[in-house]
Parts: C-alpha cells; structure tokens; sequence
C-alpha cells in the first residue's frame, strides 16, 4: 500500500509539474505576443492610413494598409474567420499560406510589402494579400526624365499612398489626415520622415492647412496657394510635382509632403528656389555631368529673362556695344521695320505666348503641328512684311528655349512674366533698366519665405558649405557630411 501511494504521489508530482511548465510556456507565449503588437501599435502610433479589424470572440487583430492589399482576397479570409470557432483559429493559422513571425523587423517589412499582419494571443501571422502587378501608370506628362522612374500619381490618394510607401519602406514614414473645406471636405495627408522633418515645420502647416474653409479647392496647386506667405508673388513657393521619386527624395531631405484626393500633385516644403532648379536626371547621371547641366540651367534663366531685353537695350540706347562687323546686317534689318525695338520684341513674345498655350490646350499631335508651322509661317511672313526683323526671331526663339530647360513648369511661366518687364524696363531707360530690374527681381526673392525658411537658400543667407547641394550636383559620397 505504501508502495502504490509512493508511486500515486510521485505521477501526481510529474503531472503537476508539467501542467505548471505548459501554463509558463503559454503565458511566455501570450506575454511575447503583446510584447510584439504593443511594439507594432507603438512603431505605427501615427500611421493614420493603418487599417485594423477585430474579432474579439476570436481575441484577434488584424492591421493592414487597405491600398496595398487585394481586397478580394482579404474578403475571402474575413468571411473564412467569421466562420470559424476559437477553437479552430489556430489549425486553421497553422496552414502553409500564412506565416508565423516573431520578429518586430519581419513584422514591419511584411506589413510594409503588402501584406497583412493577424495578431493572436500568442503570434503574429503574416497573410500574402498582396495587390497583384501590372497596374497600369502612366508616365509624367509635366516631368519628363531619362534616367528617373517612368510612374507618375494619379487622381487616386490610395494609389499615391501606396506609390510612396513602396519607396520609403520605413515605420518612421509617418501620416496625418486632415481635412479641407467646411461642406465639402476633401482629405489632405501630411507625409513626413519621423526625426528628419521639423516638428515646428510641422505644426506651422497643420494649423495653415485647417485654416483654410474654402470649398472650392479642388487640387493640390490651388491648396499651397491658400497656405503661402506670399499670394502676389509671381514666384512659386510650394514645389508642386507629380512624380513619387521626387517626392521620396524630398522627405529623405527632410521636406514635408502634402497629398489631396483626386489631385494628381504632392506638394513639398519648406523649399528654396534652387530647388526648383532640381531634376532626378542630375541624381541618375555622374555628378561633373549633374553639375554642368545644373550650371547650364542657370545660365539658361538669365538667358530667358536677360537675352530680348538686352537686344532691345543695344539697339535703342547702345549701338556702341555692337561688333562693328555686324552693325550693318543689324542696320539692314532693323531699316525695314516701322515700330521701335520695344515695341516689336513685345509684339513677338506675345504671339510666341499664344502659340505656346494654343500649343498646350490642343491634343498632343495637333498641338506639336500649330506650335511648329505657326512660328515658321507667321515669323516669316513677319520678316517679309517688314513687321519685325530676322534677329529679334533669333533672339526670342533662343529666350523661349531657354525656358524650357527650367525643369518646374510653374517657374517657367513665372521667369516668362518677369521677363515681359524686362523687356518694358530695357525699352524705357535701357542697359540702366535693366540693372535696376536685377536688383529689384533679388530684392524680392531675398525677401520671400516658404515655412518661414529663406526662398534664396544658401545664398541669402550665406551658407557656402551647402553650394554642394543647392548650386551643383555634388558626389553622393559626401552627402553624409551635410548639416
């Protein structure tokens, strides 16, 4: 009998010995899944685009970023899971489509590739419900490059989210929805780089983009006109783009994205002019090659806005700054036409300005023919008719194509306003006009901010050790060494 109860005793130890390991390795178990999902709520705290389904019957939660899964599958699952019993959730996880994850990074990078993470009370499990392939995107009609991405945003806020997230795979990539408008409300996401944005720039364009209560802000370019510091300026001072290469870039620089449903444009800020100035072609290419382009678009502003106005200045006022060798060509030419230079070169650019905006507003091919045979046709008949002469053609198809080498459309069109009061400016006081233009047009730039951040950075003021990055190309090896 003693020997029986020794041995009743002893099983009943074993037994309890391994229900207490069984109940620590659960509890083990159950601690290391909150551990995991209070990392993950913790990392993805400000992600406002992060989507979340409970089944608190099932005790499981379910995160997801809905624009870069496939919703059908993701359907299909949902309908599985409210099926099923408590009972069942683990079989039915143990499936070889689904994959446990224990590790914070596997968790962030699957979530971040698509996929969606379920959390039980003991693992997290990865769910392949990826959005298939072969969306169709088209390329930049605005922002054309060689050596750059071909994708450009569309009118969709879900698909530039997701064309932005594949980008920067990152859980410091944060976002903040708001909205515009008092009866229309139209959403507006601020995207920005967790410890590389300001987060004084931050709150500066919350509090502006909840300050505006128009309704009829229907697109990005029309928001950042409600937010600037400057509305009279002729000078852009959001840098608007539709490409999600550009954008990345920006917010790795520390910038601030703004994205708006059905708009096809992502604002940036703070920014400077010579960002403006900036192409992803000058990244894809060796930086002496970035640098000579750059250079060469600099030197085509002061082309557009300097090159009418100083022929209009010498063959008015300054004969004297003319070779002798083409005087008498300059002479022939101009001895045939009955209006002053002023007059003629202003005459010229605003038919060159119709023929461009009737060249836009046409569709694509008929607008390449008007643009084409209406500048050969009408500037030669000018010339024959005695209207203006052979060199002014010269001069204002040179100043037209040194616009276009600006990359931002916006800053285009600003430098070929500018460039009519040059022209007004040289007719009345001549090379003097000029000048005084110049020290007017940088008077107004220095005085210009975006976000309170100086619009001439790094010139005004002086920061010579960021040439390297604003007026060149520099190497990417010492781009660490910024800041």
């Amino acid at each position: 009998m003693r020997k029986d109860r020794n041995r009743f005793l002893k099983d009943f130890k074993l037994q309890k010995d391994q229900i207490r390991n069984i109940t620590s390795d659960m509890r083990e178990s159950k601690l290391a899944g909150e551990s995991i999902l209070e990392q993950f709520i913790s990392d993805f705290k400000n992600s406002s685009d992060l989507s979340v389904t409970e089944f608190p019957h099932l005790t499981v939660k379910i995160y997801y970023f809905s624009y870069l899964i496939n919703k059908d599958h993701y359907e299909q699952f949902l309908s599985i899971l409210r099926k099923i019993t408590p009972d069942e959730v683990q079989p039915f996880l143990s499936h070889s489509e689904f994959k446990a994850l224990s590790d914070m990074s596997d968790v962030e990078e699957a979530i971040l590739s698509g996929s969606v993470i379920l959390f039980t009370e003991k693992q997290a499990y990865e769910l392949p419900f990826q959005e298939g392939k072969g969306r169709s995107i088209s390329p930049s009609e605005t922002e054309t490059v060689i050596l750059g991405a071909h994708d450009a945003f569309v009118e969709s806020i879900d698909v530039n989210l997701s064309l932005i997230r594949k980008r920067v795979m990152s859980s410091k990539l944060k976002t903040i929805k708001l909205h515009v408008g008092n009866k229309a409300k139209r959403t507006v996401y601020l995207l920005y780089i967790e410890g590389v944005a300001s987060e004084n720039d931050l709150e500066e364009i919350k509090k502006r983009i909840l300050s505006v209560h128009n309704d009829g802000i229907v697109d990005t370019n029309m928001l950042v006109q409600y937010i600037d510091e400057y509305p009279n300026s002729p000078f852009p001072q959001f840098y608007t783009t539709e490409r999600p290469d550009v954008v990345a870039y920006k917010m790795f620089d520390g910038k601030i994205v703004g994205l708006m449903d059905n708009s096809p444009f992502a604002f940036c800020t703070p920014v400077s002019f010579f960002d403006f100035m900036e192409s992803m072609d000058d990244f894809g290419q060796r930086w002496i090659v970035g640098t000579f382009i750059k250079i060469t678009r600099y030197i085509a502003i002061l082309v557009t806005l300097l090159f009418t106005a100083l022929y209009v200045a010498v063959t008015t006022y300054h004969y004297e700054m003319i070779p002798q060798a083409l005087l008498p060509t300059l002479l022939e030419s101009r001895s045939k036409v009955p209006f002053p230079p002023v007059i003629e070169a202003l005459f010229l650019e605003f038919l060159l300005e119709l023929l461009r905006e009737a060249g836009a507003r046409l569709p694509t091919k008929v607008g390449q023919t008007i643009g084409i045979v209406g500048g050969i046709v009408i500037g030669q008949a000018a010339v024959q008719a005695g209207i203006t002469s052979n060199i002014l053609i010269i001069v204002v198809a040179a100043s037209a194509i040194a616009s276009f080498v600006v990359p931002s459309y916006l800053l285009s069109a600003s430098i070929r306003i500018v460039r009519f009061g040059f022209i007004i400016l040289s007719g009345f006081w001549g090379n003097l006009g000029i000048i005084f233009g110049m020290g007017i047009l940088i008077i107004h730039l220095s005085s210009l901010t975006n976000l309170n951040s100086p619009y001439l950075l790094p010139i005004s003021p002086m920061y010579p050790k960021f040439f390297k990055y604003s007026l060149i190309r520099g190497p990417f090896k010492k781009k660490a060494e910024r800041g």
